[in-house]
């Protein structure tokens, strides 16, 4: 028997395996950002509305993913997702979105849905410009991982007590120094003192 609960929690998954918030797969399926907030799944009344064919199918087209991949999300609905942080990567180098051991924190920050992670201070950055190609492009979204420890040849989020942040490969980290390669070759490797890093945070995914 097809549930409320599956359908809704599949749309979810869906949005999540793609990098997106349900009113961002909303949006970019042709639909009102507020399709499938959670206010519109039930009525004041208590009464379960359930999301049109329609919708669904343009979900399907707008993601690429085909009706069996949607059949096995709703099968697999008890896959764990939570809400993730998400701010922009150019907004991540400004104050007050991180506290001093290096998680989200205060205003400003939106949501995506993600399967269920062991670190609970996760969050996920969206990427701008070309400096990360051909890795990252333009609007792709890196979930990030403050609680692991970062090793060589991870791809890791960096930020500078000069505000920067910068997605590059970790090349070398010593006590005393962290040495950075670029994941564009247009652009020159790094390094810094380690009085002069914020955080190493280490990338665990990214949409493609």
């Amino acid at each position: 028997m097809l549930t409320h609960r599956q359908i809704w929690t599949a749309i979810d998954a869906l949005a999540a395996r793609y990098g997106l918030s349900p009113s961002g797969l909303a949006k970019n399926a042709g639909l009102d950002p507020t399709t499938f907030n959670k206010s519109k799944r039930s009525a004041a009344n208590g009464k379960l509305r359930w999301p049109s064919t329609e919708s669904v199918a343009k979900i399907l087209a707008a993601t690429g993913a085909s009706l069996d991949d949607f059949v096995g999300l709703i099968e697999n609905h008890k896959t764990r997702t939570r809400m993730v942080p998400l701010i922009g990567m150019a907004q991540a180098g400004a104050g007050g979105y991180f506290d001093d051991s290096g998680f989200p924190a205060g205003a400003g920050w939106e949501e995506i849905a993600f399967p269920e992670l062991a670190d609970e201070h996760a969050y996920a950055l969206e990427i701008t410009g070309d400096s990360m190609l051909p890795v990252y492009r333009d609007g792709d979204r890196i979930v990030v991982s403050p609680s692991t420890n970062p090793r060589r040849g991870d791809r890791v989020v960096v930020k500078t007590q000069t505000g920067e942040v910068m997605a590059k490969l970790l090349a070398r980290m010593t006590a005393q120094r962290v040495e950075l390669k670029s994941l564009n070759p247009a652009y020159e490797d790094r390094g810094f003192g380690l009085s002069e890093i914020v955080f190493v945070h280490r990338i665990i995914w990214a949409s493609q």
